[in-house]
């Protein structure tokens, strides 16, 4: 079924009352080849169709995995992920280094800044 949009999108969400909002979008064709209702197109469609833009022209969408939270886990080997875009965010390079402090319920980290005199020591030794 092709993916309703428009006047025609409006006019059949209207018929729909009564459904749940997956059904309704299921119903104006928003499924995808495994039968997964796509409820975040579904939505952008139908503000569209009533005048809402969310992407004005020229802003930047990648399309690609998830908004940052700021937020992560520790996962089950204990490890914390900071994440790509954090770090291609704040210029950081393999090789980087931090110092880590520890306080009462936060980590801090802090990027390592060689000094002249540390480079200087290394390239005599």
């Amino acid at each position: 079924m092709k993916r309703l949009t428009g006047k025609a999108l409006q006019k059949k969400v209207n018929e729909l009352t009564g459904l749940s909002k997956k059904e309704i979008a299921k119903e104006c064709g928003y499924v995808n080849d495994s039968g997964r209702v796509l409820l975040e197109q579904f939505y952008s469609a139908l503000l569209q169709a009533n005048g809402v833009e969310l992407n004005p022209k020229g802003s930047v969408t990648t399309g690609r995995g998830r908004d940052r939270t700021y937020r992560t886990t520790v996962h089950k080997n204990g490890t914390i992920v900071i994440g790509k875009s954090y770090t291609e965010e704040m210029g950081l390079q393999p090789g980087d280094e931090f110092e880590i402090k520890l306080g009462y319920k936060h980590i801090h980290l802090s990027q390592h800044q060689a000094d002249d005199s540390e480079d200087e020591q290394q390239a005599v030794a």
